[in-house]
């Protein structure tokens, strides 16, 4: 539960730069890597993420982010989707300052056909992400990328901590 929006910044900040790590190791041959043919594919997911907030904080009254406008297709590149998720998740600070404040993160909106604490907001936009982060290592893996580490490191980074790597 965030009791202020710098509070939220920091936990942000933290999940956003590791989620950047893994948008970084993308390839463009990986992006339609699925697991089933029903499956939604890497890039999929990847552009999952970016438009999420546009859309949950659109519901929630926050506009004006930058990189991915509701509906927009996906770009065709990992780097695409790598700058778009990076410009987007810089401007969600700013935005969420010019209309709520930390009084407000208590207060409950119309979300989804319900009512949601806006701090409920916040935390949904973050286990979100993590949620489909795990889904797009897993698609990684499939696709012979690396990994990077988000909770520690990957199984290639434990050489590099000179030690014997996790099978």
């Amino acid at each position: 539960m965030y009791h202020s929006l710098e509070e939220f910044d920091r936990d942000f900040q933290h999940h956003t730069e590791e989620t950047l790590k893994v948008f970084r190791c993308l390839s463009d041959a990986a992006l339609s890597c699925k697991v089933d043919p029903q499956g939604r594919d890497l890039g999929f997911i990847a552009w999952h993420i970016v438009q999420t907030y546009p859309e949950m904080l659109g519901q929630a009254g926050v506009q004006g982010l930058d990189g991915a406008a509701p509906g927009a297709p996906a770009p065709k590149s990992a780097a695409a989707l790598a700058q778009a998720y990076d410009q987007m998740r810089q401007s969600v600070l700013p935005a969420l300052r010019r209309v709520w404040t930390d009084a407000m993160l208590a207060g409950s909106i119309p979300m989804y056909g319900q009512e949601w604490p806006r701090h409920m907001v916040l935390s949904g936009l973050i286990y979100h992400e993590v949620h489909h982060r795990g889904q797009m290592t897993v698609l990684m893996r499939q696709a012979k990328l690396k990994v990077p580490g988000v909770f520690g490191p990957a199984r290639e980074e434990w050489t590099a901590y000179g030690l014997p790597a996790h099978p």
